[in-house]
């Protein structure tokens, strides 16, 4: 029995990375009906990696009411997989940008409080092991937000508390971790990160973030100050540097928080993914792993679930092919890297448009005619061996 093993992310704002998967497969039935399929959708920590691990081992989903960005209660959804312990999280639920209309956008005013909801009501259902996903974020705050929910007080110089957002920061003078959920000492915080993008600087969270969630020019010199001053208190009340480690930028500084406050550690999405999918284990046997994203260029490389999935193919001995919506020239670095084989979708010039309205049936069609190929050569290497 040929088995193949289907292990795609999401083709971002098109498809869900379980449609993703379900299409290819639907392609190779037509071809070998007979062949045991492995389903396991994946993703790299951004938007689907609640769903695609719960899906992957057997959890549950749950909704929780928490502060949306600029305080107004919105519904967000985490998981808890399969084995009941470990929570996982997406700050976008809680924090994300999407739930700011964009004439309301204020990075100034954003607070990522209701991400440190979610983990609390996490701790309230007893996980002590949490994922965290971070990216697509509404706030600029360096996690403050989501500290001071767990209890972390930030005070001004007369000792008072600061309200919430990035513009109070520069008058920080003193951080106060007497109050901190003592169950948070008591866990373990993964946080998938895929950019290498620093606290402050040029191409910090500010700089290079702050723009997209609504920033001005002259706002995007307040919140480096604001993180620049946070940087300092942090070095100084916790003996930590945050300012210049790589990651801390990610999700307005919410990279830098989550290690300053609650002692995480900032890893590969797409690694924690596949660690807690179990996917070397179910990989095991296989003949073949087909793989995917929307796009695959030279930024594949770098933490995205591709990459991972060739990596761990390439160690396992088992060939990975990769199918994309499009291919960047620098993309093709990836077959020295563990990709054996890539394909785009698209079998003729089309727009964007009508590439998403139809990526299914090119999804499927793809998959088809790439095992319908590897039959074939099957059949050639066969009639040359006699």
């Amino acid at each position: 029995m040929i088995r193949l093993v289907i292990a795609p992310q999401a083709f971002k704002g098109t498809l869900a990375a379980p449609e993703v998967t379900a299409a290819i497969a639907a392609g190779l039935r037509r071809v070998l009906p007979q062949a045991e399929l492995t389903l396991l959708p994946l993703a790299d920590g951004g938007e689907g990696t609640v769903q695609a691990l719960v899906d992957a081992t057997g959890g549950r989903i749950l909704n929780t009411t928490v502060s949306g960005p600029l305080g107004k209660p919105v519904q967000a959804e985490w998981g808890v997989l399969g084995d009941g312990n470990i929570a996982v999280i997406e700050m976008a639920a809680a924090s994300g940008l999407p739930l700011v209309p964009p004439e309301k956008r204020n990075p100034l005013l954003a607070s990522s409080y209701g991400t440190g909801e979610l983990i609390r009501a996490a701790l309230d259902a007893g996980c002590r092991d949490f994922i965290v996903g971070i990216g697509g974020s509404a706030t600029n705050d360096g996690g403050t937000g989501m500290a001071k929910a767990l209890g972390v007080r930030f005070l001004d110089p007369a000792g008072n508390e600061l309200p919430l957002g990035a513009s109070p920061l520069i008058r920080l003078a003193h951080i106060e971790l007497d109050g901190l959920d003592p169950r948070v000492r008591e866990s373990r915080f993964r946080v998938a990160c895929d950019v290498t993008n620093p606290l402050v600087g040029p191409t910090g969270a500010s700089a290079v973030y702050g723009p997209q969630k609504g920033a001005t020019p002259q706002m995007v010199l307040e919140l480096e100050a604001s993180l620049q001053h946070l940087a300092i208190v942090i070095e100084l009340d916790l003996g930590l540097r945050v300012a210049d480690l790589p990651g801390a930028g990610a999700a307005g500084g919410l990279g830098a928080g989550l290690v300053a406050f609650l002692g995480a550690t900032l890893q590969p999405g797409a690694d924690i993914v596949l660690e807690a999918t179990r996917f070397a284990e179910r990989c095991a046997g296989a003949s073949l792993i087909f793989t995917g994203e929307g796009r695959l260029d030279g930024q594949t490389l770098f933490g995205k679930t591709v990459a991972a999935v060739a990596r761990i193919g390439k160690q396992m001995g088992i060939p990975v092919i990769a199918v994309a919506g499009g291919i960047a020239p620098d993309g093709y670095v990836l077959l020295q890297h563990g990709v054996d084989a890539m394909l785009g979708i698209t079998p003729r010039p089309m727009t964007l448009e009508e590439a998403s309205r139809n990526a299914a049936e090119l999804l499927s069609n793809a998959g088809e005619q790439v095992m319908r190929l590897l039959v074939l050569g099957s059949r050639l290497g066969n009639q040359a061996d006699t």
